[in-house]
């Protein structure tokens, strides 16, 4: 279990930035992991097709927070598909053994340890899997603005 907590890991746990919520977002979302409790609420802000305002409430294990750190990080200018893609890649990478994202988003290499446990793959995934959620949300209800 120790070798899942490097330094890296826990350097960017502590370099999480939590706390700061959008005042209006286009979508919220509060997620928890079932088997930790860990909990996350994002906030986020499209303008077409791309990020542009993003805020986080993170309460959870370190590896938790250095996931939702490296999101943070790299999550403005992102586009929508840019972030469902390096969402499945950590999910790929942790329960199918695929190579994790590369580019800006290369920080979740320092999470290929968590694949050898399942338990924590939730909490790993927590803040990505809200984030997405909140895109396909705004994607929702812009979709339902133009179907009425």
């Amino acid at each position: 279990m120790e070798r899942i907590y490097s330094q890296e890991i826990l350097e960017l746990a502590a370099a999480l930035r939590s706390g700061e919520r959008l005042e209006a977002p286009d979508a919220t979302v509060r997620r928890t992991a079932r088997i930790c409790g860990s909990v996350v609420e994002v906030d986020v802000c499209v303008k077409g097709d791309v990020v542009t305002a993003f805020g986080q409430e993170v309460n959870a294990c370190a590896l938790g927070q250095a996931s939702a750190s490296i999101l943070a990080a790299n999550v403005l200018g992102a586009g929508v598909a840019e972030i469902r893609m390096v969402r499945d890649q950590v999910a790929a990478m942790l329960t199918e053994g695929a190579p994790p994202p590369e580019g800006r988003w290369a920080d979740y290499r320092f999470l290929l340890p968590v694949r050898d446990y399942p338990a924590r793959h939730g909490s790993t995934l927590l803040a990505l899997n809200a984030t997405v959620e909140c895109l396909e949300n705004i994607a929702q209800a812009r979709a339902g603005a133009h179907g009425s």
